[in-house]
């Protein structure tokens, strides 16, 4: 792909002073598209998300969103740019109740977000049901959609999100899974790190299998779940 959205290049870094966990890491994503990470435990899928939204040390490579070089830019100033990223875990305020913690993802909003509030809930109806409850109080599966939710109050060109699915139902996942398909049919880019790597390569344009933090296998997700190496190695055969 020449010109992807999003393309974290030849990413080689870790976490402060400690050794390099990513070696020439390479992830892309083109405009509305869905491209998922997977591989095993400690393959660095999550290491490379969040080296592209700028929070380790990559001490090699770029980061490049919309042709525009922001390997160097604070991962709020990212946000500015047209980043949302959700995190696995601690991604709600618990005592605020649902609408709030929405309005919060309008932080950096100066203009009137009440239409993106709208769309929100028309996504998330579960969400407009419950807006004055506190978000503590919500199952795992709704506590995502309001995590997922607030990143998309900020009206984001690329929405990233580690583990959606982490602990949730078979059912809640097919569900937000298919949530996240209509968010890219809307135009937003998806970069997704995901355990349940057979769903998710089945709803992804394009996949990267991470292996000790190096690329291993890069294909469409439907190349990737028909490989057989890859279907032994990291899909249960």
């Amino acid at each position: 792909m020449s010109n992807p959205f999003l393309i974290g290049e030849n990413m080689t870094g870790g976490y402060g002073r400690g050794a390099d966990i990513l070696h020439d890491c390479t992830i892309s994503v083109a405009k509305g598209e869905i491209a998922v990470i997977v591989g095993p435990n400690g393959a660095g899928k999550s290491t490379a998300m969040k080296a592209v939204f700028g929070m380790l040390n990559l001490h090699k490579g770029s980061v490049r969103l919309d042709g525009e070089d922001i390997t160097k830019l604070a991962p709020q100033a990212r946000v500015a740019k047209g980043m949302g990223f959700v995190p696995q875990t601690q991604n709600i305020f618990t005592s605020m109740t649902v609408e709030e913690n929405l309005e919060m993802g309008a932080f950096i909003r100066t203009d009137d977000f009440s239409n993106t509030l709208s769309q929100v809930y028309d996504l998330f109806p579960i969400l407009k049901e419950k807006r004055y409850q506190a978000a503590g109080e919500l199952s795992g599966g709704q506590r995502q959609q309001v995590a997922v939710g607030r990143a998309l109050m900020t009206k984001p060109k690329l929405l990233m999100l580690d583990e959606p699915t982490a602990g949730v139902s078979p059912i809640v996942m097919d569900e937000l899974f298919d949530r996240i398909i209509e968010v890219a049919r809307s135009g937003i880019s998806i970069l997704m790190v995901e355990q349940n790597a057979r769903q998710a390569l089945e709803i992804a344009d394009k996949g990267y299998v991470l292996v000790q933090g190096r690329n291993r296998f890069t294909d469409s997700g439907k190349a990737l779940l028909a490989d057989p190496e890859v279907r032994k190695s990291f899909l249960g055969g």
